[in-house]
């Protein structure tokens, strides 16, 4: 298809061939002239792409930390960007702004890989107080593992972006694409997006720093409130719970009901069917705890399992992805794609320096495990070869996943990692504290790596939609990295002294429990329960043949219930407002809007829930007023209007 320069400049939209296959003889333009020079990284696209960086790492990490769940922040800072250039009277500000999103966007992937790993040292620490956790180990291993990731994903580019178009729905990308072109149009569209996010953050900011600060209403409503309810639970085991908060209800409308739904099922599964079953027909000892303990002491380990067997059955399915990407790797290495190298749109790092910077951030790995962490030369070996096998072999796992879903698996292919990682010390006498701490920096370093590389092919096929210089976007991912890793680590360290990772009130972290559950008992020469592992394995393999998504379901496992229970209501909400019309073109209109809505929400609510934590950081204390059950009441009543507004706004769209 032959596209003039006007419209490769200054279209409004992206060609028709964006989404779908290629013909044989035809081939791709995008939205920025593929050759001509363009307008990409200035001191300004750098400078609020690193203000993005730090602000969303802030925000994700106490989300993550409070729920599980890291929003991406591709989308809002799309749109803070979009709505920027445009108040200020940027002038073809595309490539400016896909610079902004690419470093800013640094901020989601490296919280998911420090958030799900690391606060299970503070959490050990409690238990073990000879555990010993410093700023430099968390720093060091979101840095390096976020740098990893990057360097290991560039070689599989051409194949994700360019090789596959149109074979893979990249829906987050697609989303902040769209966000993106848009500053192409007018200035009352765009600005129109930027004031619809941002009402919505405050909308949901206000709400959850009220509930986190002064605890006006209750942050979750359960089935235990009521007698009833309260009967049910000590006769059956059996409870319902939803946490009331505005950031996870527009979560769950991002993620969408498919997939909500089935994370609800895991939790339903375990929740109503593992844990009643225990409980009433357990052994006396299972039949006097509480569905909380176990819940958390025994019926998620079986997620836990299922996680792991998810991750291993991704890599099996992605192995041809493998092959085929190092092949095209080995071919520009050696020089046979160099006309390739002539077009800006398409001339990545040269494979030379990849390599290059390969060797130097491996070598910078190895010092860091031997001097940082392990301090004995044959067991640091030992700790980098497994970081290397494994972090090179899950980065299409994550890339795939990502490409599909726009979900990346990087809890599970951790937690497999962690195993692993934990078997193989213990065999070679690292184990006790100092195996806990070693592999758990390292569980951070192919954490943060697998992350990395699964939102890095997002960045890049946005990049390649538009006609952004991969080489840029790539160059300038380094400097992100670095300073999303410094503010995570501060975070992490704030968070754990206001609220702490264990005990009442404790910040859930899920995942960082889960890493816990694991080593400590491989480490500290206690039962491991092999039996659960293995029956979520079983589980996850019986999914998998049924066709039902593995890993979202066993997460669903082992997230507490009234953290999923909101993430149905967002996805149905989703589903509601996309089917509200007879007229597609407004339903796809309202879902748009809504998707805005749900991202102010949970930016908003995130980023308020950093301020709540600073309030409570500087010694402000609030008793809460009125009795529980009113509390209760309270709570169910401010969700519900938070529902309705969430409803009413998307359903307020106009089709173009």
């Amino acid at each position: 298809m032959q596209q003039t320069e006007e419209n490769l400049t200054t279209g409004t939209g992206l060609p028709e061939n964006a989404f779908r296959e290629l013909g044989a003889d035809e081939s791709y333009a995008p939205v920025m002239h593929p050759a001509h020079d363009q307008k990409e990284v200035t001191p300004y696209s750098v400078g609020m792409g690193l203000l993005m960086a730090v602000i969303f790492s802030a925000a994700a990490a106490y989300l993550g930390l409070r729920v599980g769940q890291v929003f991406e922040a591709a989308i809002p800072i799309a749109i803070i960007a979009v709505g920027l250039s445009n108040a200020l009277g940027k002038k073809n500000p595309l490539g400016q702004n896909v610079i902004i999103q690419s470093i800013g966007a640094c901020s989601g992937v490296i919280v998911a890989g420090a958030i799900f790993t690391l606060p299970a040292l503070f959490i050990l620490q409690a238990k073990y107080p000879d555990i010993a956790v410093s700023f430099y180990q968390i720093f060091c291993s979101s840095l390096l593992g976020g740098i990893l990731g990057i360097l290991f994903f560039i070689p599989f580019r051409k194949y994700f972006v360019k090789d596959m178009h149109g074979k893979y729905p990249f829906p987050e990308a697609t989303a902040t694409t769209q966000v993106l072109v848009s500053s192409q149009s007018s200035g009352k569209e765009s600005g129109g997006q930027a004031k619809t996010l941002i009402v919505a953050s405050l909308i949901g900011g206000v709400y959850d720093y009220i509930v986190a600060t002064f605890g006006w209403w209750a942050e979750t409503v359960t089935s235990v409130a009521s007698s009833a309810g309260q009967v049910v639970m000590e006769k059956t085991k059996l409870v319902l719970s939803c946490n009331t908060g505005a950031a996870l209800l527009g979560l769950g409308y991002i993620v969408g009901l498919k997939y909500a739904f089935v994370i609800f099922a895991g939790s339903i599964f375990v929740w109503w069917i593992i844990v009643p079953l225990m409980g009433t027909y357990g052994s006396p000892e299972f039949m006097a705890m509480d569905p909380d303990t176990l819940f958390k002491d025994y019926a998620r380990l079986i997620g836990i399992g299922g996680i792991a067997m998810a991750g291993v059955i991704g890599i099996i399915k992605s192995w041809s992805i493998i092959r085929q990407a190092v092949g095209l790797a080995g071919r520009e290495l050696k020089g046979k794609s160099s006309a390739a190298k002539e077009v800006r749109w398409q001339l990545d790092i040269s494979m030379k320096h990849i390599v290059f910077f390969i060797a130097i951030a491996l070598v910078a790995v190895f010092l860091f495990f031997w001097f940082g962490v392990i301090n004995t030369l044959w067991q640091a070996i030992v700790a980098w070869l497994v970081v290397v096998v494994i972090a090179f072999l899950f980065t299409t796992v994550a890339a795939n996943a990502i490409a599909i879903v726009g979900t990346n698996p990087v809890s599970g292919m951790t937690l497999m990692t962690l195993i692993i990682a934990s078997a193989i010390f213990v065999a070679i006498g690292l184990n006790g504290t100092t195996g806990i701490v070693a592999s758990m920096v390292i569980g951070g370093v192919v954490c943060t790596a697998l992350s990395m590389a699964g939102g890095f092919v997002t960045d890049l096929k946005i990049g390649y939609w538009l006609g952004s210089t991969p080489k840029k976007q790539e160059s300038w991912k380094f400097l992100g990295t670095l300073v999303s890793a410094a503010t995570v680590g501060g975070v992490i360290m704030v968070l754990n002294q206001v609220y702490g990772f264990t005990g009442d009130n404790a910040l859930v972290a899920p995942q960082a429990n889960a890493m816990a559950k694991v080593i400590e008992p491989l480490m500290m020469g206690g039962d491991t329960p092999w039996i659960l592992y293995m029956v979520g394995a079983i589980l996850a393999c019986i999914l998998n043949w049924l066709g039902v998504p593995a890993l979202a379901f066993c997460l669903g496992m082992f997230i507490p219930l009234s953290l999923n229970t909101p993430m149905l209501v967002g996805g149905a909400i989703a589903y509601y407002v996309s089917h509200s019309s007879k007229d597609k073109e407004l339903n796809d209109a309202r879902r748009d809007r809504g998707t805005l809505l749900a991202s102010g929400l949970i930016a908003g609510g995130a980023l308020f829930g950093v301020f709540a934590a600073l309030t409570r950081f500087a010694g402000f204390e609030y008793t809460t007023p009125g009795s529980y059950e009113l509390t209760q009441i309270l709570g169910c009543v401010a969700y519900a209007l938070l529902i309705v507004y969430l409803i009413w706004d998307s359903k307020r769209a106009r089709k173009l």
